[in-house]
């Protein structure tokens, strides 16, 4: 079936939906990247950045000036480990690449420190080893996009978009428009076998009653799921860190504890499929070459973090759900279909799931230049035959009519893109 959006041509827009679908299969595979991971790092670095600098921008000049953080990248450091100790040898590179508004009018917008200090703040938090050891690299340009043709004299509009005079030269000012020609892929509901994913790799690798206790225990998680409706196998790395590891011994009690909470925790969330769980699976640990880090991240030592390499908007890596390869974190939330369409069909399949039931898969797809609001094309897949299609177009249209205030949750991080 398709419906065109009032005030737009058919031409211009389309909107699809069908009905009683059946999902492709009944396996789960999936991936779970942890809070230490460089991935998840590069990631939540990037959008933190474009969180302070959205937040500046819009106290100071009145809005969100243009920027992209999106293309940040990680570089290892080096470190040397031993039982009960370790240093840093070479700082960690934060590569900050992209573009940013640098002014606005009389304004000027201290964009250097506004980055240095949040970076150094993001590690104070993360990991704090390897804060005071730091190689920040600022590569960014207020460069505008292709298409900005000098004629008659003329100064291009788009020449305005990293240099205005004033926030009203901001074409959004006037009508949000989608700025890439790109997509946005949701679904829902989440299975157990993702949500019991989710809470260990978070159990794990962020503060909880299991890492507080255990200081020991790194952030550098990750996990990987193999489950039908019987069987759940998992292949999952946990660091630790040597500062707290006084021997070989410490190190291999340790590990039984995290595969007993892994046992445990599969147990109770997923008591009806038989799990089996591989802990460092390339630990040799007669020769002591195990997952012992300074730390708790790799990015100490060699590794790389690059955004959008890690997990998807709603956490996790899916090969056998629709997925897209957009990095979302660091767009601009004012305008970036990248991030905003993600978000928003996201969050369009919840509330159809939660209207109608059943599995609701979203995809949203962009045209340059078109209204931010109007997608050139809408996808809804659901699994119910019947279903209010009026019911449908009306939870899409509520959705993609709420994109300043879904800027505004971004921005505050009330929505959080894990």
């Amino acid at each position: 079936m398709t419906d065109v959006p009032a005030g737009v041509s058919d031409s211009d827009s389309r909107f699809v939906l069908e009905t009683g679908i059946q999902p492709a299969t009944a396996l789960t595979l999936l991936e779970r990247k942890g809070y230490g991971h460089p991935d998840t790092l590069a990631d939540h670095l990037a959008e933190e950045l474009s969180r302070v600098y959205g937040r500046w921008t819009l106290e100071y000049c009145g809005a969100v000036l243009h920027h992209n953080f999106d293309k940040l990248a990680l570089l290892g450091g080096a470190t040397q480990v031993w039982y009960g100790g370790g240093r840093v040898l070479d700082a960690v590179r934060v590569l900050v690449n992209g573009r940013v508004t640098r002014s606005c009018g009389s304004v000027v917008v201290p964009v250097d420190d506004l980055i240095s200090d949040t970076v150094r703040s993001f590690f104070v938090a993360r990991l704090p080893e390897l804060a005071e050891r730091l190689s920040i690299e600022l590569n960014i340009t207020s460069n505008s996009s292709p298409g900005a043709v000098f004629a008659d004299g003329g100064r291009p509009e788009r020449v305005a978009w990293f240099a205005p005079e004033s926030v009203e030269e901001l074409r959004e000012r006037k009508e949000l428009i989608a700025n890439d020609t790109s997509l946005g892929t949701g679904w829902a509901p989440e299975n157990e076998v993702e949500s019991f994913a989710r809470s260990l790799v978070d159990l794990f690798s962020t503060s909880s009653d299991f890492t507080v206790t255990r200081p020991w225990c790194g952030s550098d998680v990750k996990m990987m799921v193999l489950a039908d409706e019987e069987r759940l196998d998992v292949v999952l790395c946990v660091p630790q860190k040597s500062v707290h590891v006084p021997d070989r011994r410490a190190y291999l009690s340790n590990c039984a504890e995290v595969l007993d909470e892994c046992y445990r925790q599969a147990a109770v969330q997923l008591p009806t499929r038989k799990a089996s769980f591989r802990l460092n699976a390339r630990d040799l640990v007669e020769r002591d070459e195990i997952y012992l880090t300074y730390s708790g991240s790799s990015i100490e030592s060699g590794d790389e973090g690059v955004v959008g390499r890690g997990n998807r908007v709603n956490g996790l890596i899916t090969p056998l759900r629709p997925m897209n390869l957009e990095g979302a974190n660091g767009k601009n939330p004012v305008y970036h279909v990248g991030k905003l369409y993600n978000v928003a069909a996201q969050r369009i399949a919840q509330r159809l799931h939660a209207r109608f039931g059943g599995y609701a898969e979203v995809h949203l797809v962009s045209a340059t230049g078109q209204a931010l609001a109007q997608p050139w094309q809408t996808v809804v897949r659901l699994s119910r035959a019947e279903v209010a299609d009026d019911e449908v177009r009306a939870v899409t249209r509520e959705v993609l009519s709420s994109f300043p205030e879904l800027t505004r949750e971004i921005l505050y991080g009330e929505v959080v893109l894990a």
